[in-house]
């Protein structure tokens, strides 16, 4: 192997040294791709990567995706509009990502795998955690499984873009968001595994049942995905690049660093509609 690919945790996460994400031969993608796949997230220190660079890794795993909320924010301005900026500091009144999801779930076709690159980091603070939702599921009990397959969700990208917009002070009331309903237990379309798809972010109610009900049932299970042994912990660096696995991998990005500088930039792969 030119690289090492050393596991963070058990449960998920290896950190991979000895790439070089600008220029990987083809056998060395494969190698990055199995191993994405094993940990659903992968780690890679000292790459730099430039827009275009950055652009064209996403590239090699399928169509970039677009965020629906990219446009709201002037900061975005002069960029691609297949790079979402990630910045905060002392005038943040509020940051992305800052409770668990998996990205832009809203979407009919959600995206498979994001892509971040920081190039400014807090002297502390600033980590983000990951959680296997493979594990999540096998933890559940048989009658809880049972009860969970078949059962769909609704998945809105509203109140949340809505929210962060208004904090902002920037009027989108006149847009309107994705809005999807997709399987509370979907099947990795390469692993064949199932995984637990749902979020405290968009989730807002389980399909066909009372919502008394479905306020319960999502409770529980926002409780359960966000169980510490499911996780692993990501210290940044400069130039310290995470991917991550939507279909199967939730990410909770810590706010604990204000008024320092966090930034970055990311890059999201189109994905396809998730099935049970």
């Amino acid at each position: 192997m030119a690289f090492e690919v050393t596991p963070l945790t058990p449960m998920i996460g290896a950190e991979v040294s000895g790439a070089d994400l600008g220029q990987l031969s083809g056998a060395e993608f494969a190698q990055i791709e199995q191993a994405f796949l094993d940990h659903l997230v992968l780690f890679f220190r000292d790459q730099d990567l430039s827009v275009e660079q950055h652009m064209a890794f996403g590239q090699r795993f399928g169509p970039l995706h677009i965020h629906p909320a990219a446009n709201d924010y002037r900061k975005y301005a002069g960029l691609p509009p297949e790079i979402l900026r990630i910045h905060a500091d002392e005038n943040t009144i509020w940051t992305a990502g800052d409770k668990w999801h998996t990205d832009v779930s809203c979407d009919p076709q959600p995206p498979s795998i994001s892509i971040l690159q920081l190039e400014t980091v807090p002297p502390t603070g600033g980590d983000t955690l990951f959680a296997n939702m493979y594990a999540a599921y096998e933890a559940l009990s048989e009658p809880m499984k049972s009860m969970l397959a078949g059962l769909t969700a609704t998945h809105d990208g509203g109140p949340n873009y809505r929210d962060r917009a208004q904090k902002a002070g920037v009027d989108v009331s006149q847009k309107t968001y994705p809005r999807a309903s997709h399987p509370v237990i979907r099947t990795h379309p390469l692993t064949g595994r199932k995984t637990i798809y749902v979020n405290a972010t968009f989730t807002t109610h389980i399909d066909g049942i009372p919502q008394d009900e479905s306020d319960a049932l999502l409770g529980f299970l926002f409780n359960h995905i966000a169980k510490p042994n499911f996780q692993c912990r990501f210290k940044w660096q400069r130039n310290s690049v995470a991917m991550w696995d939507n279909r199967c991998a939730l990410h909770h990005a810590m706010w604990d660093y204000y008024p320092q500088v966090r930034s970055g930039r990311r890059v999201t792969v189109t994905g396809d509609r998730p099935f049970h």
